[in-house]
């Protein structure tokens, strides 16, 4: 059952429906109970269902019957994803597999041009593991061709298993880099992408594929992300960006990769505060999305709203930001949090909270569906707010809840600035007066070690600037955008 509601949890509201009609043409009797069992564990129950479908304890059907659900969701989603992929991967294996059974039958004419199309579809899109297969194939029945030259496909065969080696070497690195970028909080990202690509002897140029590019771009923003340092590798995203830029006439083919490369560049933009790159990315997105019959909208509506919002709310249009997000359709943790902290810079703490009060899950199943960062911030927020609405009881709680489960990880990520802002934040709760005195204001700008406007995180600067607000006196939200460069001093 796990599996279950771990995969109903990727699906929209628009896929469970069609899930559902899926399921009612298959089946073949009008008592079937995989349709309630999906309904039961959609709405959140969990316990005694096999009472509820049987009238009585039933645990072996009740497992065979999850068991078949199961499947069916699994097939669903496999269904799904290869309409969703674009078909000209299953259109060229399909070419293959048609020219070799035209040579078994000798119908050698239509089985070399078979060939050759497949060829010529699979080249421009880099398919190396495919062109491998049609070269072997080439290479077969290279002698009932008067026209081809074996040495010439051999040769052509060669050069490809480069391009496929050095594909796979590609695999090894990501491999690595992500370890890599568990392990090394200290080590810059750019150090351990460059330092990994010697290793394996790769160099970042012109013969990466689309795919292997968004990978590496992908690889290094999600670097950026874990350290809140997307200052340093931007020179870099660009670098690779401008090799992206060098196959634009592949983006039509790599619809995803390209949609992704344009979200990471928005995303890098924004949180180095050019608010102005960030919106250009984020509209040429959604131009983008529109194409192709809108056949990846959906997939990245959620995406596309965020930024959207991030680049209002910090530009002083924070209404728009927060009716966005509002009124976007799908559930959404990442959106529900943004909501919280827009609400709680406007100094809406309690409708900021009620919001926050309706993540009910533990920690540790927000960090394996949304990730460590996430959590991190999600607490914190929580704790700001609890402070604000003067709940002296939980504040107390939650702070050492959030010193006894993050203290260590924050230590070793180097992010003692957390931990820090956690200690202030106590010293204010416990005496509020005290920040407007010039000893607490000194002794706030001593504890941290600022890497400069331009350099620091706009989301770490979000954090402070609550600090600031309280040691200035001043509207939160107006320090916010004074720190962020949009209001002057």
């Amino acid at each position: 059952m796990t599996g279950i509601t771990a995969i109903l949890g990727t699906l929209t509201k628009d896929e469970k429906q069609e899930f559902l009609l899926q399921l009612r043409r298959r089946n073949r009797r009008t008592d079937t109970k995989n349709e309630k069992l999906f309904k039961l564990i959609d709405s959140g129950k969990n316990t005694d269902l096999d009472i509820q479908l049987y009238g009585k304890p039933a645990r072996n059907s009740f497992h065979a019957l999850c068991k078949r659900l199961q499947d069916s969701l699994i097939d669903f989603v496999g269904s799904k994803s290869f309409a969703g992929e674009t078909s000209e991967e299953l259109t060229i294996l399909k070419l293959i597999l048609a020219s070799r059974i035209f040579f078994e039958k000798k119908l050698y004419k239509l089985a070399f041009k078979i060939l050759k199309n497949a060829e010529e579809m699979a080249i421009p899109l880099d398919l190396y593991s495919i062109l491998n297969e049609i070269y072997h194939t080439k290479i077969q029945y290279a002698h009932l061709n008067a026209t081809w030259k074996l040495e010439e496909i051999i040769h052509t065969s060669e050069t490809n298993m480069k391009l496929f080696q050095q594909d796979f070497q590609l695999n090894r690195a990501y491999a690595v880099i992500k370890s890599r970028l568990k392990d090394s909080a200290h080590t810059s990202i750019a150090a351990i992408v460059q330092n990994t690509f010697a290793e394996f002897h790769i160099e970042v140029n012109e013969t990466l594929t689309y795919k292997s590019l968004f990978q590496l771009m992908e690889l290094t923003a999600a670097g950026a992300k874990l350290q809140s340092d997307y200052y340093s590798i931007a020179p870099f995203m660009f670098e690779m960006y401008d090799l992206v830029g060098q196959k634009s006439n592949l983006k039509d083919k790599h619809r995803y990769y390209h949609l992704s490369i344009l979200n990471l560049l928005a995303v890098t933009q924004f949180r180095n505060k050019k608010f102005a790159a960030s919106m250009k990315f984020t509209k040429e997105l959604q131009v983008e999305m529109e194409k192709d019959n809108k056949s990846y909208y959906k997939r990245f509506a959620e995406r596309l709203a965020t930024m959207k919002a991030l680049n209002y709310n910090y530009t002083g249009r924070p209404k728009e930001a927060i009716e966005l997000l509002t009124d976007f359709k799908e559930t959404s943790l990442d959106v529900q949090l943004l909501i919280a902290m827009c609400l709680f810079q406007q100094g809406e703490f309690s409708e900021a909270y009620q919001i926050i009060k309706k993540l009910r899950h533990s920690d540790t199943w927000y960090e394996k569906k949304m990730g460590w960062v996430w959590v991190v911030k999600k607490n914190l927020i929580e704790i700001l707010l609890l402070t604000e609405l003067d709940r002296l009881d939980l504040v107390l709680v939650r702070l050492q809840q959030f010193k006894r489960k993050f203290s260590k990880q924050l230590q070793d990520r180097g992010e003692k600035r957390v931990l820090t802002f956690v200690k202030l934040i106590s010293r204010y709760y416990e005496n509020p007066e005290q920040v407007v005195k010039e000893e607490f204001k000194a002794e706030v700008e001593n504890s941290f070690e600022w890497l400069g406007k331009e350099q620091e995180d706009i989301f770490v600067m979000s954090f402070y600037a609550w600090l600031k607000s309280k040691m200035e006196k001043e509207n939160l939200y107006r320090i916010t955008l004074k720190l962020v460069g949009q209001i002057k001093h």
